[in-house]
């Protein structure tokens, strides 16, 4: 059995536009927007970024670089499926987030944000959240931060 862990983190400052909405694994949550080139899902970019690496298939920016137009506003549960899909030779075991937010409170969205995750990856997730105490720029609520793990085994039946 070949077996890959692979970690991946992402943050984003909020959105100063008022219209902007804030998802974070691939579900619209209550809150100010983050700032970013897609729709700023530091949830998926997170959980991107640990497939990819642990696949040996670099990072996010480089499969959706922020200097190309086309994944402007783009729909980051979607860039995760298209990266999962380049995934050929490797199976998605588990994923665990940690979602780092002072605000907005995300216990009610927790369970929603897993079961999509886990319709585009095939596999358990788990998030979690948790609080920045007041400390640096995510605990004086300038932002959120999500880091993420994930196991892959390698596919025998390609």
């Amino acid at each position: 059995m070949n077996l890959r862990a692979g970690q991946g983190f992402d943050v984003h400052p909020f959105s100063d536009d008022p219209a902007r909405a804030l998802v974070l694994g691939g579900v619209r949550v209550a809150g100010r927007g983050l700032a970013g080139h897609s729709d700023g899902d530091v949830v998926c970019h997170a959980v991107t970024d640990a497939i990819l690496g642990a696949a040996g298939l670099g990072d996010i920016g480089s499969m959706f670089p922020d200097s190309e137009p086309a994944w402007a506003n783009a729909d980051s549960l979607a860039l995760l499926g298209t990266a999962r899909a380049r995934l050929s030779a490797w199976k998605v075991l588990n994923v665990d987030c940690t979602v780092i937010a002072e605000a907005p409170f995300l216990a009610p969205y927790k369970a929603q944000m897993q079961r999509r995750l886990e319709g585009v990856l095939g596999a358990p997730v788990s998030v979690k959240a948790k609080r920045g105490e007041g400390l640096g720029a995510l605990g004086r609520q300038e932002g959120i931060a999500c880091l993420a793990v994930v196991l892959l085994e390698e596919d025998q039946s390609t």
